[in-house]
């Protein structure tokens, strides 16, 4: 998070119009769940598409540039089956979304400032939205939607720390709302994205996702009188105080940040199989039946959504609970509650997929609700605290960039779980599925070694935070 010193007017930052919190909260909040609401209609739909449709002869000799893709694909997993095809793509394009915030927060740092470039971003997601209605410029969307993620992601939500003053307690329950706000928009998304996608054409789920992100750009301009200003501005006209340089004993800790990236990663894989691996395996194996009808597959990611949403406000209400009887753990502690948590829930796929195997039938429903629950119980735990630690630890001044850092074990989860997805052609479900819990145990492990022996600088205490 970005220092927040002379970013926005003093009596903005003591807005409390907006549930407690300044008016800005509201418009970024809302022109961010617009912008996932797009995000997760689109990612609800790709790989059921391309397995379904895209891929398939007739089809995918239309998509420009799928020969070369294919041949990189191949280059570094050998043959692939369609399945496997629409894994790498799905995996390499989650991975990357994740990557470029690092360079729309560089973009918005030293050239564009923040509200040209989150309007940069928001513009070309709407874009990449409507050109993926149609097959020919398929990888052109993908591309479109990849540049603005990159543009819009990590800024706006540096945006949201730049509305308080440092050591503001609010910054911690604005987050809260921001991301409930975003795991609403999760729940709607696959509902009428995912449902017109599958009953109606590809192309009306698309549409629908380019619409919701047109919403979203007009929410966002409608509010940047209520932004704050924005640091690039700032500096030039010599109005800031910001530190440009790190600090003593800032060095230690961002190293430590980094290195824990790659152990963040192993600890969601298993919860970005959900929108990859998961649901085509659920569509082949699953009894989707609610009520003895059948439902869309794409309904199950708004199961997702739901539990998620609910197990996150839990938490904040048990842990509010909790600090007035004990002390609340630290934000690593979560951490490997939440790891450790969801390891259960994909043991529950594993279960499943071992009694389907045993006696021939479907894997039941019950058993993918038990993932979707006790996942959501460990993910609604361990995510925000890693966003809150980060957020906490990151020095003022590269604090825009560290964002975007953050985001980087989303990239490298994504294209793990795009490669891993191939194997589940390969191997048993019940193997692949405790695959998955041995990685997101190992992380939860691994995070308790990491608070044992360099827990001093994890909770150390910024004063610009």
């Amino acid at each position: 998070m970005t220092s927040v010193t002379q970013n926005t007017p003093i009596d903005a930052r003591d807005d409390r119009v907006f549930l407690g919190h300044p008016r800005g909260l509201a418009y970024l909040s809302f022109a961010e769940v617009w912008e996932r609401f797009s995000y997760y209609g689109m990612q609800t739909l790709l790989v059921l598409y391309m397995v379904r449709q895209l891929l398939l002869p007739g089809h995918v000799e239309n998509v420009a540039g799928i020969n070369g893709l294919r041949a990189f694909v191949e280059s570094m997993y050998g043959p692939v089956s369609v399945q496997a095809f629409a894994s790498a793509i799905f995996g390499l394009y989650t991975g990357l979304v994740y990557l470029t915030p690092i360079f729309g927060g560089l973009i918005a740092d030293r050239v564009l400032g923040r509200k040209m470039t989150v309007t940069i971003g928001a513009i070309l997601m709407t874009i990449g939205h409507f050109l993926m209605a149609f097959e020919m410029p398929f990888l052109l969307a993908l591309l479109c939607l990849l540049f603005g993620v990159g543009c819009f992601k990590g800024n706006i939500a540096s945006q949201v720390g730049a509305l308080y003053k440092p050591g503001d307690l609010r910054v911690t329950s604005a987050f809260q709302i921001y991301y409930i706000g975003i795991n609403a928009s999760v729940i709607i998304a696959p509902l009428v994205c995912g449902t017109l996608g599958e009953l109606v054409g590809w192309h009306w789920g698309f549409g629908a996702a380019g619409i919701g992100m047109l919403i979203g750009l007009f929410v966002y301009r409608a509010g940047s009188g209520y932004l704050p200003a924005d640091p690039l501005i700032e500096r030039r006209a010599g109005r800031t105080g910001a530190p440009t340089k790190l600090r003593k004993g800032e060095g230690k800790t961002l190293t430590l940040l980094v290195v824990l990236l790659p152990v963040l990663a192993l600890g969601v894989v298993a919860n970005q199989q959900i929108f990859n691996a998961y649901i085509v395996w659920a569509d082949q194996s699953g009894s989707l039946r609610l009520f003895g009808y059948p439902f869309p597959t794409t309904w199950l990611i708004t199961l997702d959504a739901i539990t998620s949403t609910g197990f996150l406000l839990g938490w904040v209400v048990f842990w509010r609970w909790w600090s007035k009887k004990r002390t609340e753990p630290n934000e690593i502690t979560k951490m490997a509650i939440g790891y450790i948590s969801s390891v259960s829930g994909v043991l529950a796929l594993a279960a499943g997929a071992f009694i389907s195997q045993q006696t021939g039938e479907k894997v039941g429903m019950l058993w993918l609700v038990a993932f979707h629950v006790l996942n959501s119980i460990g993910f609604g735990n361990a995510f925000p605290a890693a966003l809150a630690l980060y957020s906490r630890l990151s020095p003022p001044a590269i604090g825009a960039t560290m964002m975007g850092v953050f985001y980087l074990h989303f990239f490298v989860a994504n294209n793990l779980a795009g490669r891993l997805g191939g194997f589940l052609e390969k191997m048993s479900a019940t193997d692949f599925w405790l695959m998955h819990a041995a990685m997101v145990g190992f992380a939860g492990i691994v995070v308790l070694i990491v608070r044992q022996f360099f827990g001093h600088l994890l909770l150390a205490r910024n004063e610009a935070h």
